[in-house]
């Protein structure tokens, strides 16, 4: 399938300007990316956890979403879109109301990988018609950067702060990506915002119209809790695809494909080093940390590889 980015470009914003968002943060960036997919003549529900995204792009009266919007508790994101898609199949079939819905759902790592896993999972077994996308930033950036089970192994956030005692967190990411993956639900796609956006715009429309339950993954990094410079945010989501620390790919009904193959796959190290989070492993008596999370991007890579060559 072809698609038309200058098209896409010249759509309407559905996420518009004047949010509080942080200069250099991934979540608007993939708001709006995300929301592009729909097509002009359809409409949209939104429905978004407690999060940096709640707090900064709705601020009574105002709002930066133009589509139906309703904020959630943290944990309950998915089931509240799941109602709402529930009450428009009983209101459509009355013919109480016109028109073509998407329900979308909007959660950081915090209210998806751990809050609120519980009622994604569930509205992903039901079958809803919806799609749930993860802005993963890796911690619990609203509340004060405390790590999540989405934060890599020896990141500093301030609940594993790095000193004489502790090298970071100590547990590997969890990979959620494969997680929703197992539910066989329709569609899953890991992505995120590099070069011109076409991974992250096409796997957004398939997920959108795509009948049934749909997950997106998308690394959309912050700059306060991964400290690195506003104008730095391409260049470390275009080293994390180079190093397979996040890899592109996708599954659609069972069937695994990757998306994007680097021609040299870059040391992780590549990456780690513009973040700040990872400053303490650049030591002489650290080099063996690196090497550590090095064999484990290889591995998941390895077995990601196996999966879409089946």
């Amino acid at each position: 399938m072809a698609y038309n980015l200058k098209e896409w470009s010249d759509r309407p914003e559905r996420f518009v300007a004047g949010h509080r968002m942080c200069a250099g943060c991934g979540s608007p960036i993939t708001m709006r990316a995300v929301l592009r997919a729909v097509h002009p003549e359809d409409h949209a529900v939104v429905t978004c956890a407690t999060s940096c995204l709640e707090v900064a792009s709705v601020t009574y009266p105002y709002s930066s979403w133009t589509d139906s919007y309703i904020h959630t508790a943290f944990e309950n994101s998915a089931a509240t879109c799941s109602g709402v898609e529930a009450a428009y199949r009983a209101l459509k079939k009355k013919g109480k109301i016109e028109g073509e819905y998407k329900f979308i759902t909007f959660g950081g790592d915090g209210g998806t990988y751990d809050i609120g896993f519980q009622s994604l999972s569930g509205a992903m077994e039901r079958g809803t018609d919806m799609v749930y996308v993860c802005y993963d930033n890796e911690a619990y950036m609203n509340t004060g950067i405390q790590r999540s089970s989405s934060t890599p192994k020896y990141a500093d956030t301030t609940t594993t702060a790095v000193g004489p005692e502790n090298d970071g967190k100590q547990q590997y990411k969890k990979d959620l990506t494969k997680i929703m993956a197992a539910h066989h639900i329709p569609y899953v796609a890991q992505t995120t915002f590099i070069t011109n956006l076409r991974d992250l715009h096409t796997k957004a429309e398939r997920a959108i119209y795509t009948k049934g339950p749909a997950f997106l993954n998308v690394m959309s990094p912050c700059p306060r809790g991964w400290r690195y410079e506003a104008s730095q945010i391409g260049e470390i989501c275009k080293a994390a695809v180079e190093t397979c620390v996040w890899p592109l790919f996708e599954v659609i009904r069972g069937e695994w494909i990757l998306n994007y193959r680097p021609g040299y796959k870059q040391p992780v190290e590549e990456y780690l080093r513009m973040q700040g989070r990872f400053k303490h492993l650049f030591t002489p008596e650290n080099e063996h940390l690196i090497a550590e999370i090095q064999e484990d991007v290889d591995a998941r890579w390895e077995e990601l590889l196996e999966l879409c060559e089946k």
